[in-house]
């Protein structure tokens, strides 16, 4: 099983408690046991296999949030704490700058959790790409948000980097959320989930022939 980068930094101590727990404790042990192998779950990182064309969901979770700000439409993914954390790439591109934004750590489903803590990869589209159905060159920014629990954010990718569809960007420890912000050009009938359906990172199709040229994935 592929781990994310960080995974045996919070399980080892729980880890090497069991056997220690267990001279005074039965039920402490397998507490212990139980979390350092919950933790190594949590920090799991399957293969992903997108589809041959359209934007791809960046993460794991469920549709929370579908609505038009204005002449934009937001697509929010909360994702808890049995889903896969690790973010993906939602089309092919280059990164071009990678930010962290200090904030706040409310519950990500929350929505307080707009000026919770994030990190924005910001990145050109790559319209060459025959998979992304992108006419033009497009900036665009994937963000991580931090959640209640959700304190480390782990970008794996700096500028320059090149990237295809459901290339992996980073993950979230514990909890978190993944917006898409959608240009003036995108008609909230052109998303291709609606709010409440399950998403996998990678795979799952969010947006496909839609009227892109000018494209950007963002938080608030």
């Amino acid at each position: 099983m592929n781990l994310a980068p960080g995974a045996w930094k919070y399980a080892l101590v729980p880890l090497l408690a069991a056997p220690f727990a267990f001279v005074f404790s039965v039920t402490a042990s397998a507490v212990a046991l139980a979390l350092g192998v919950g933790t190594l779950a949590f920090f799991r990182d399957p293969e992903r296999t997108p589809p041959p064309t359209g934007v791809v969901a960046p993460a794991d979770g469920t549709v929370s949030v579908l609505r038009e700000e204005g002449d934009r439409v937001r697509l929010g993914t909360f994702m808890n704490v049995w889903h896969v954390h690790v973010v993906r790439a939602p089309f092919a591109g280059t990164i071009t700058d990678v930010e962290h934004i200090p904030g706040a750590n409310k519950p990500a489903f929350s929505k307080d959790s707009d000026r919770n803590e994030r990190v924005h990869v910001q990145f050109e589209t790559d319209p060459d790409s025959a998979t992304n159905q992108l006419p033009t060159d497009s900036e665009a920014t994937v963000t991580f948000i931090a959640g209640a629990f959700a304190r480390r954010i782990h970008p794996y990718r700096e500028a320059d980097d090149e990237l295809d569809r459901g290339d992996r960007l980073g993950h979230i420890a514990f909890g978190s959320r993944v917006d898409v912000l959608f240009p003036p050009a995108v008609d909230i009938d052109d998303i291709a989930v609606d709010p409440g359906d399950s998403m996998t990172a990678g795979e799952t199709v969010i947006l496909d022939d839609g009227p892109l040229g000018e494209f950007d994935v963002l938080d608030a």
